[in-house]
């Protein structure tokens, strides 16, 4: 999986059956710097016709070389292969998206079929292609009672809410709710001339103060007040809107330490609104996953957003028991019990690292293609039907 954020890529090793999902191994790889530009300039536009084929093919042999696992891992015996998201617009009338990443080259150096291309026919049935990690979700974070959130920080934030207060199956509910680290990122790179892709550790935000007014005007975004099925990407909260969130903090004398805060700020009360507008009642706990949840500031102020908003989570109550998760193993080290959930955890106090779920929700979609099994919700994506997601190389 390589993400909205576009800084390399994630493996993920799973072992899937009917009756288990586990991680196996996990590793990642940046992008060089050469075709992590490529990868930007496609991104937004800028990019033609034959240097897009070309990145098109590069792109399929990067993921390629770093795909075999290592440290005794065994061979996988299928293989996903999201892509690269270079382009996404869901609008009904004309829907298009587009993922490059050749998946000749993993089947040719895995010599395993491949799965790839998941979007397109859930696009085709009248849905958004988006969310698709929604099933997995499900099936390693529902728990029967519970009211469960889990929200991926990529370059994008999107929630699933797996509400399972009643009934013999969940109410799920899936869409993105706005920028998540792609601002935040974009920034960085600015103001570091490239040498820094990331605030890491929430550093830079954290020796800045919010701009309010101008926060203000962002949360007035019409997508974010777009009631679900929605998707979105680097169209709406990429390039050109950072460049003109740059052009506001500069009117306003901000310094890069408060742009950076300000839009932290923007990522948690985002979702802290959408959670509110969206959502059938408050979650009893919020998992946060994706390299968004590396971010102690982002996290703290994420789970400020939701307390101060009305939509915060609720306390456990002693006693009751963990959610049913399925511990991960990793390379390293093998997960025991799954924590308790608290009211707004990461994915990693239950038993999956913050960067596997992408990546490990890919492979289970390209394990439910080969049994010919649906990989979209339809009440999530807007599909008029439960498809069967993914072609198969």
């Amino acid at each position: 999986m390589s993400g909205t954020s576009i800084d390399g890529v994630d493996f993920a090793l799973c072992a899937v059956s009917n009756a288990r999902l586990k991680l196996r191994a996990l590793w990642s790889v940046k992008f060089p710097r050469a075709l992590r530009a490529q990868l930007h300039a496609a991104a937004r536009g800028s990019a033609t016709s034959w240097e897009l084929a070309q990145l098109h093919h590069n792109l399929g042999r990067f993921y390629a070389a770093h795909a075999m696992p290592s440290g005794g891992a065994p061979r996988p015996q299928l293989a996903g292969l999201h892509g690269q998201t270079v382009f996404h617009n869901p609008d009904p009338r004309m829907p298009a998206t587009l993922q490059i990443g050749e998946p000749a080259y993993l089947a040719e150096m895995l010599r395993v079929p491949v799965v790839s291309n998941f979007r397109a026919a859930d696009l085709a049935a009248g849905g958004e292609g988006a969310p698709l990690a929604t099933a997995f979700h499900v099936r390693v974070f529902g728990k029967c009672g519970r009211h469960v959130c889990v929200n991926n920080l990529g370059g994008i934030s999107n929630v699933t809410s797996i509400d399972w207060r009643r009934g013999a199956r969940p109410k799920v509910l899936a869409f993105d709710t706005g920028p998540a680290n792609v601002l935040i990122d974009l920034a960085m790179r600015n103001f570091t001339a490239g040498r820094r892709a990331l605030d890491r550790n929430g550093a830079w935000g954290a020796r800045g103060c919010v701009c309010e007014p101008l926060l203000a005007e962002w949360l007035e975004h019409p997508f974010l007040r777009r009631p679900p099925p929605k998707s979105t990407g680097r169209e709406l909260f990429g390039e050109a809107f950072f460049e003109q969130a740059l052009a506001a903090a500069r009117r306003e004398r901000l310094s890069k330490f408060d742009l950076v805060a300000t839009l932290t700020a923007f990522t948690a009360r985002s979702l802290a609104m959408n959670y509110r507008a969206h959502l059938p009642g408050p979650p009893d706990a919020v998992i946060l996953a994706g390299g968004g949840a590396a971010n102690p500031l982002l996290r703290e102020t994420i789970a400020r957003a939701l307390s101060n908003s009305g939509a915060g989570v609720s306390p456990v109550s002693a006693g009751v028991p963990p959610a049913r998760v399925f511990a991960g193993e990793t390379p390293a080290a093998t997960a025991g019990t799954a924590a308790p959930l608290g009211a707004v955890r990461t994915s990693a106090d239950v038993g999956w690292p913050l960067q596997s779920i992408e990546p490990a929700a890919f492979a289970y979609l390209a394990w439910l293609r080969q049994r010919g099994l649906p990989g979209n919700l339809p009440e999530t994506t807007g599909a008029r039907r439960a498809v069967v997601c993914g072609v198969v190389q």
